[in-house]
């Protein structure tokens, strides 16, 4: 099943839900209230257009996620390398590193992670 998009400002709102959940739609108004300055009818009109989406169910006014934010990270990722580095995992990698530098750990997690693939 493949992940729905999730703009960025519904990201932001699903982090919330993710810390949160299962929560109160009224807790959750309260919530992006604090956090985002967001309205009562923008939380709910985003509550609305997430589950429309899959992204999130709202039963009895509780409020929780239908995907995780792993799953929501990766499939962010994969559209982000797909549009701007032409699906190039290894292009994405040379850009990420030329503008961060990496530590020798982070280097080393990724020496491991293309070990696992090569097993």
């Amino acid at each position: 099943m493949e992940t729905p998009k999730i703009f960025e400002s519904e990201y932001r709102f699903c982090l919330i839900l993710w810390e949160h959940e299962p929560v109160a739609s009224g807790r959750l108004v309260e919530l992006c209230k604090e956090t985002l300055g967001w309205s009562k009818a923008t939380t709910y009109t985003v509550i609305r257009r997430l589950s429309e989406r899959g992204v999130l169910k709202n039963e009895n006014t509780i409020v929780s996620a239908l995907i995780s934010k792993e799953e929501a990270q990766k499939s962010r990722l994969e559209e982000m390398v797909e549009e701007t580095f032409e699906g190039s995992m290894p292009a994405f990698i040379a850009a990420f590193s030329k503008s961060k530098r990496l530590s020798k750990d982070e280097v080393e997690q990724l020496r491991q992670l293309i070990d696992s693939y090569e097993d």
